[in-house]
């Protein structure tokens, strides 16, 4: 599939309305080994720039009371310094590899061999590429959960932790997990013995439920913002020049500025749209893996009717969505970087034509 001409399927444009941007790379022009190698590499750097975003979303999720970012963060600076941001980064980090490679791999193949077979069924390249791209989010998302579940549980618990046994704390810090973990192997540890091998896949089901519907929104937003943005562009285009050819006849070729910020506009866009579909999801799978009860003295993990009840009381609708400030920065960042860094991973990994 190509996205080399946004407005090729309209057969009254023009020629000037013609936007040349740079084909689509398919799975099968990679060079793996330089694409996972590099891949690791270029979104482990992006993981530490969002990291804190993380960690805030993740305390106002699992707080029981509504705390606005500027709060939440001040607490954490003044209480925890500058390293409360990056708790549990590296469990994080170390699950972002094996993950972030089986989500590239299942999101490429999945995109090639469906946006393929819906073409030879005669598709358009428009929808082809739509229902593709679904289809690859919803795969390479339950393929990467298998993997982050257990490191999402670990790094979580480790990111809320407070400080709940200092006496200056104030409430913004506490009322979270009460379990204290010196670093990720002892959390690990402990989590083994307390709820078996089990504990590792608190919320999956929740998890699936959140991701794989988010990825498929979110890649099918970005694929139709794309199109649309370069079509708009291609009419305006058309339109300054009254008709007349650009670039001596040959249509509009973008340069590589314009292309980035095209693909971070429809990253951002595609990001709140997938917020906010998914994010009440997002706050149940958070505490489902986070947060305990006691029951005579024992911790026992929330059930799901549980986490759902203690949200309703706490603030109805709008307590699933805390957090959301910071998770569509988040995302959106996220985002942004990830379109960027991946097309640009891609470039850097196909093989050499002979």
């Amino acid at each position: 599939m190509s996205l080399s001409n946004a407005t090729k399927d309209d057969s009254s444009s023009s020629a000037s309305s013609e936007i040349h941007i740079p084909a689509e790379i398919d799975w099968h022009m990679l060079d793996k080994s330089k694409f996972f190698f590099l891949g690791a590499a270029l979104f482990s750097g992006v993981s530490a720039a969002l990291y804190p975003m993380v960690v805030l979303k993740t305390r106002q999720q699992c707080s029981s009371a509504q705390y606005s970012c500027l709060n939440m963060s001040c607490a954490i600076m003044r209480y925890e310094g500058f390293r409360g941001f990056y708790k549990g980064f590296g469990t994080s980090l170390m699950g972002t590899i094996p993950a972030r490679a089986l989500y590239m791999a299942s999101l490429e193949v999945t995109k090639s061999s469906v946006g393929t077979a819906l073409l030879d069924l005669g598709f358009s390249d428009t929808t082809a590429t739509a229902i593709a791209n679904a289809a690859g989010g919803v795969t390479s998302a339950m393929a990467a959960q298998l993997v982050w579940t257990p490191i999402d549980v670990v790094s979580q618990r480790l990111m809320v932790q407070g400080c709940n046994n200092s006496s200056n704390t104030k409430n913004i810090l506490t009322n979270l997990n009460s379990e204290n973990y010196r670093n990720g192997f002892d959390a690990f540890r402990k989590i083994l013995c307390a709820d078996g091998a089990r504990g590792f896949y608190r919320g999956f089901g929740i998890s699936i439920l959140t991701y794989a519907p988010s990825n498929a929104v979110w890649w099918t937003s970005y694929s139709m913002v794309h199109r649309l943005i370069w079509g708009a562009f291609g009419s305006y285009m058309s339109k300054r020049d009254n008709g007349g050819l650009v670039n001596g006849g040959c249509g509009f070729r973008p340069d590589s500025k314009a292309i980035v910020a095209v693909q971070g506009l429809s990253a951002v866009m595609a990001s709140g749209v997938s917020a906010i579909v998914t994010m009440p999801f997002d706050t149940i799978k958070t505490r489902l893996q986070v947060l305990d009860s006691e029951e005579n003295g024992r911790r026992r993990p929330l059930t799901l009717v549980q986490t759902v009840k203690n949200l309703v009381n706490e603030g109805g609708l709008l307590a699933c969505y805390r957090g959301l400030g910071p998770r569509w920065a988040s995302m959106s960042m996220s985002a942004t970087t990830m379109i960027t860094t991946y097309e640009f991973l891609k470039r850097m990994s196909t093989k050499s034509q002979e």
